[in-house]
């Protein structure tokens, strides 16, 4: 289980996330929310990161980075409207915690062929260990 530290800077990069567009859409909020119950960081906590900063603390371990990029992705597809800003955004995110650029890209590309566009974890994780191999 993450630190609170590091529950809050998981949180936090969502939010900005969300924010790329200028606006956080209810449907946004009700996920990110849903994410801030599931590592236990109270609604005070929670909403009270949409104005202030808090550290940026890139994943330990590369299950954790995984897990990250995934949430990210459910996050870009919660309101079935994403633009390039979101994708650029989340590809420079995959980047920064150091997730190999082709496996990226490759789920970017397949998401499309799922209902939803909620790539199945087992996926996710397959592609992410063919480029480690």
């Amino acid at each position: 289980m993450p630190t609170t530290k590091e529950k809050l800077s998981i949180l936090s990069e969502m939010i900005s996330f969300a924010k790329v567009n200028n606006e956080v859409k209810e449907s946004e909020y009700d996920f990110l929310f849903s994410v801030a119950q599931q590592l236990e960081v109270s609604k005070k906590t929670f909403d009270s990161l949409f104005t202030s900063n808090v550290e940026h603390v890139i994943p330990k371990s590369q299950s954790e980075r995984l897990l990250q990029f995934h949430r990210l992705i459910l996050l870009m597809n919660v309101d079935d409207d994403q633009d390039v800003n979101e994708v650029k955004r989340i590809y420079d995110i995959g980047l920064n915690m150091g997730l190999p650029p082709g496996a990226i890209q490759q789920v970017l590309s397949i998401m499309h062929k799922y209902p939803n566009k909620i790539v199945p974890p087992e996926v996710l994780i397959s592609i992410f260990k063919a480029h480690y191999n």
